[in-house]
């Protein structure tokens, strides 16, 4: 599948997470980052081959859910909410490695052609314990819609390298 996803603004973060983060610096300010969500068609894809409730499947059985109308899964969300990580201008040397996430939360649903946009704030850092060419980063994540509506939130302790 093809991805139709676009970046569309404002995407801004000062701070590349390999400055004085993890040399002890203080911490940056929260990235904020959009993207416009999935058309119908990504929406029913992603559903299809990993979520395939009626409600993210069929707009008809969709309307006589809970939800009222075609949604994204939690996961699509969740996958979108990734890629907003990933490709923003929050860029981590060397990548990042997600070692869990806690408070996974889906408070409203995504609807198709929804714009969502992601701040990630950074709640701590420290030095990896058992690798010393490594750093742990907590991190809130919050995803909203175009309305301001919080449509994921959850946090989580990332793995990421050290600039000794």
């Amino acid at each position: 599948m093809k991805s139709t996803l676009r970046p569309i603004g404002p995407i801004r973060f000062p701070a590349v997470l390999t400055s004085p983060l993890l040399r002890g610096g203080g911490l940056p300010d929260i990235a904020v980052l959009c993207l416009l969500a999935g058309v119908i068609a990504m929406v029913i894809a992603f559903a299809r081959e990993f979520d395939p409730q009626p409600f993210h499947l069929d707009a008809r059985a969709a309307e006589q859910s809970i939800f009222k109308g075609l949604s994204a899964s939690g996961w699509h969300t969740a996958a979108m909410s990734m890629r907003l990580f990933i490709t923003g201008e929050l860029k981590v040397a060397g990548g990042s490695i997600g070692l869990g996430v806690d408070e996974l939360r889906w408070p409203m649903p995504v609807r198709p052609g929804d714009v969502l946009r992601l701040e990630t704030e950074i709640l701590d850092v420290r030095a990896s314990r058992s690798k010393p060419d490594r750093g742990i980063i907590r991190i809130r994540n919050v995803t909203t819609n175009q309305r301001g509506e919080i449509v994921q939130t959850f946090m989580a302790f990332v793995m990421v390298q050290r600039r000794l």
